[in-house]
């Protein structure tokens, strides 16, 4: 049984990684529905927390459906991070995550996300003051290094495992890399399979299929997969991945009804969280990924990401469903 402090987990946990702009709460609900155990919120600027800024707050919005829930908060001044542990606790999650991964530049150039991962001293500190600064457990989701000269992520791993952090994720990648190449989880395995590591050690960077989830499960001994980019517009890899590890057998892939259904209630979701303008707004990133091989898809994308009002996208996803259940027997 894989544990995070006292929140269990499974055997081995599939895990969605905090996506800014994507891992919200109307996300978050159809990954769990579909099976994944554990949900980050996108990241928080502890800045903003500390300001009572209201796009950081509304950030905390967790429902009860969601758990076992992490919030991640991102930042690099002491002061800053333990007071944004103390407003994150009074949100009440399960978890509470520090990125130390993010390799945009905006970030990093505060020295906040990846950007810390130059000044490994400084990281260590500040995920001591934040495990100092709070009762529940504390994780880390960070890179393999700022570069290839850089990756101390083994050392990493040892120090902030013995400051307190209840797990570590891992993305395989430096930050210089940003998310060009192919994610290398050698050093995953090594950690994972280091005797002095006693913590979860979950693996992240291009698991994309249930065949490839289980060979890095097998080959690199981790003890759970985080999941991001492959789950956007396809929160069933979840359950794909599950069934997978369970049985040997591959899933049909969603059906076009399902497909339209994910996209209308996270539309529906989006307007109730978010409002209208913002709600209608901010799904238009999600229809290409929902609808992504669709032959002769681009009118009806170009309609979804135009339309301004809900009766109207609600309309268009219902012709999408009409349409293309009779002609796609391939879906």
């Amino acid at each position: 049984m894989v544990k995070i402090g006292s929140v269990e987990l499974g055997e081995f946990p599939l895990l969605l990684a905090p996506m800014e702009d994507v891992s919200d709460p109307p996300f978050r609900a159809l990954c769990k529905e579909q099976g994944c155990d554990m949900m980050y919120t996108e990241f928080i600027s502890v800045e903003g927390l500390i300001r009572d800024a209201t796009k950081s707050v509304q950030k905390l919005d967790i429902y009860d459906y969601e758990r076992p829930i992490g919030v991640q908060i991102f930042g690099a001044e002491l002061d800053s991070m333990m007071q944004a542990a103390e407003i994150v606790e009074n949100a009440n999650p399960e978890v509470l995550d520090i990125n130390f991964g993010c390799p945009v530049k905006k970030v990093t150039c505060k020295m906040a996300g990846a950007g810390i991962l130059q000044d490994i001293p400084k990281m260590v500190a500040l995920t001591k003051a934040v495990v100092d600064s709070t009762k529940l457990p504390v994780t880390v989701k960070t890179r393999l290094g700022w570069d290839d000269q850089t990756k101390f992520i083994e050392e990493v791993a040892e120090r902030l495992q013995d400051v307190g952090i209840q797990a570590l994720s891992i993305h395989g990648r430096t930050r210089k890399q940003m998310y060009k190449g192919e994610a290398d989880w050698t050093l995953i395995g090594k950690i994972a399979q280091n005797p002095r590591i006693q913590i979860p050690i979950f693996g992240n960077g291009d698991i994309d299929s249930p065949q490839k989830a289980l060979e890095y499960k097998n080959r690199y001994g981790v003890d759970g997969i985080m999941i991001g980019r492959a789950s956007i517009g396809n929160p069933w890899i979840f359950r794909e991945i599950k069934h997978f590890l369970e049985t040997g057998e591959i899933l049909e892939p969603p059906t076009v009804a399902e497909r339209v259904a994910a996209a209308r209630q996270h539309l529906q979701h989006s307007l109730e969280w978010k409002g209208i303008k913002l709600g209608i707004v901010e799904m238009r990133r999600h229809y290409g990924n929902y609808f992504r091989g669709f032959p002769n898809i681009k009118p009806y994308r170009s309609r979804l990401v135009t339309e301004d009002e809900p009766a109207n996208v609600f309309a268009v996803l219902e012709e999408i469903e009409a349409i293309y259940s009779t002609e796609l027997a391939w879906v």
